[in-house]
């Protein structure tokens, strides 16, 4: 086991890639996709791995009590296949409300049926509404005098009619239940949707109708279509909490889903990573691999710094979610437009190296690289597209420039976010925010913790890195302060919410390094600072750039940074070691 991750995570994310590496071979995998068949066997597989007890918390009967662990489960499903990860993990993000305002019955019924195998699907959008979730036109009406508060009801007369399509969902027509975002008051009206949870078994089955498969451009396999309701007839306890309450259960349940989409973005990178090096380090051109070339290897540098820095950014995210609930508001739409967004960016550079190869689909590796960079597209998109992510932190930078100026932070869930591997405390659901009060954390205390690695004797390269960075952060906080609030802010807003996700990452790699690197003594990316230097200088001139500043000088040793680098992921991939700071180690297709 490799010491660059965690016990718990580790354990159970090495035991699930040495059966993916064993039963699920990439001809297999490309098979399904050229057939765009849905991966029946493989999700079978998953379910037979014990997969869905992840999904469930520990207080209803699953194993779900850390979400760095289901970070860990759904980066190595997707560094093998994004396409299963997507259709196997739809069923997490279909719970996740019920989680959040079932009523104990709910949840329990819920978590037998999925612990059991079952899908579940989340029922939001709508044909020709997208994200707009208040335009929604998918009906619910009362047929009686139910409560309406999500407990239980024994009058059989009461329940719901509902009426309406969503359209396009995951997982709608194999899935066995979905929770359903349906209008219960008045149109427009921010408390006039509710949410209800839908068993499929228990409907007329003439009161609804399958939409046919959706054709799409990546994760052909996935059961992308829509679902019908005609005058379908629900008991009064489908409704989950208090009637006119849905919109806010589902940005609340989205603050998780989107989060933990960081672990599809990790997956895909690193999958492409590994590909590209590997033919990087094959391929001979003028009796030279190509590999040794300064451009290919500032390429490799670069791609694995990025994909670090995203590594930091979930793996700070995620913990946040236990240890800083209240802010998760800000953390979620950071991390997820963040990942997607420096992802989509690796594999495409990475494309360049590969050349003809990065879309051919049966040269090389079965078509793997075109394969992973036609899923990818789509990740951006889930739980709210970068777009939306980018507007819902704008909505908070007036508290975000207020906590900056203050210094505001939580010192004692700063310590937690950062201590990787460790169990973190109990998720209270309830403590899940529409907005911050607090702002973000990590990215208030960089001041701080800029004093404090000039005190522990950090590297000087970095201590100068990170004087940059500070600096960058102030100009940042004072063009955020200029923004003028707004339910749709000007375009200037969405850039700078885009600075701010990377100062966020590199804020969150900073106090990661600092916190984790007596533990990595030996450990080639951990090595005098390499890895949180590259990220670093990556990250600050992308953030300078965003700024219209020139970007930090390049250190004395900029060079061999890049070639340090470059031969860590070089290694890494040719050992089957971890290609980034706190990743697992990839196993071999003829291991069991």
């Amino acid at each position: 086991m490799s010491t660059t991750a965690t016990a718990p995570a580790v354990a159970v994310a090495d035991e699930l890639d040495g059966l993916l590496a064993e039963r699920l071979t990439p001809a297999l995998l490309a098979a399904l996709d050229r057939d765009e068949e849905f991966p029946a066997g493989p999700l079978a597989l998953l379910d037979a791995f014990g997969l869905p007890a992840h999904y469930v918390p520990a207080e209803h009967g699953g194993r779900l009590t850390d979400h760095e662990v289901l970070l860990g489960l759904w980066r190595t499903l997707a560094r093998r296949d994004l396409t299963l990860a997507v259709a196997h993990g739809k069923t997490y993000l279909g719970t996740a409300p019920v989680w959040i305002a079932g009523s104990e019955r709910q949840c329990r019924e819920l978590a037998g049926r999925v612990l059991g195998g079952a899908r579940v699907a989340w029922a939001l959008s709508e044909p020709g509404h997208g994200a707009d979730l208040l335009a929604n036109e998918a009906t619910a009406v009362r047929t009686g005098s139910g409560s309406g508060d999500g407990t239980d009801n024994t009058d059989n007369t009461d329940g719901w009619r509902l009426d309406g399509t969503k359209w396009p969902i995951n997982n709608a027509t194999r899935g066995s239940h979905l929770t359903v975002l349906a209008r219960t008051g008045e149109p427009g009206h921010p408390r006039a949707h509710s949410l209800l949870l839908v068993d499929k078994a228990a409907l007329d089955p003439a009161a609804h109708r399958p939409l046919p498969k959706a054709r799409t451009h990546g994760i052909r396999g996935v059961d992308i279509s829509g679902i019908e309701f005609t005058g379908a007839v629900l008991p009064a306890d489908a409704l989950l909490g208090a009637e006119g309450t849905g919109t806010e259960t589902v940005l609340r349940a989205l603050q998780l889903t989107r989060t933990m989409c960081a672990a599809l973005s990790l997956g895909a990178g690193e999958h492409a990573l590994r590909l590209t090096a590997e033919f990087a380090a094959e391929r001979i051109i003028q009796q030279k691999p190509l590999a040794e070339r300064a451009h290919v290897r500032a390429v490799l540098a670069r791609c694995g710094a990025l994909l670090a820095a995203t590594e930091a950014a979930a793996i700070t995210g995620v913990r946040s979610a236990h240890a800083l609930t209240g802010e998760l508001s800000v953390v979620s739409a950071v991390v997820k437009g963040l990942a997607p967004t420096l992802v989509d960016g690796v594999i495409g550079e990475l494309a360049e190296l590969l050349g003809s190869r990065s879309f051919l689909t049966d040269v090389y590796r079965d078509g793997a690289f075109q394969k992973v960079w036609r899923d990818h597209q789509i990740v951006a998109v889930f739980d709210g597209s970068t777009p939306v992510n980018r507007n819902a932190l704008a909505l908070q930078f007036p508290r975000l420039v207020r906590s900056f100026a203050a210094g505001t932070a939580d010192a004692e869930g700063l310590a937690e976010a950062a201590a990787a591997g460790t169990p973190p405390r109990p998720l209270d659901r309830t403590a899940l925010a529409l907005l911050s009060r607090t702002g973000c954390s990590t990215v208030q205390s960089l001041p701080a913790l800029a004093a404090e690695l000039a005190v522990d004797g950090a590297p000087e390269a970095l201590l100068d890195q990170v004087r940059d960075l500070v600096g960058l952060a102030d100009e940042l906080h004072w063009r955020l302060a200029e923004v003028r609030p707004a339910a749709h802010p000007e375009h200037e807003a969405y850039e700078l919410a885009a600075g701010y996700e990377l100062l966020y990452a590199a804020a969150a790699a900073l106090r990661l390094w600092h916190a984790n690197r007596a533990g990595h003594p030996d450990e080639p990316l951990w090595q005098d600072a390499l890895w949180i230097r590259a990220a670093l200088r990556e990250l600050l001139g992308r953030l300078a750039a965003r700024l219209e500043r020139e970007a930090p000088a390049a250190a004395a040793d900029d060079d061999l940074l890049t070639d340090r680098m470059a031969a860590a992921v070089l290694r890494g991939v040719r050992e089957h070691t971890p290609v980034t700071p706190f990743g697992t180690p990839l196993a071999t297709e003829d291991q069991s």
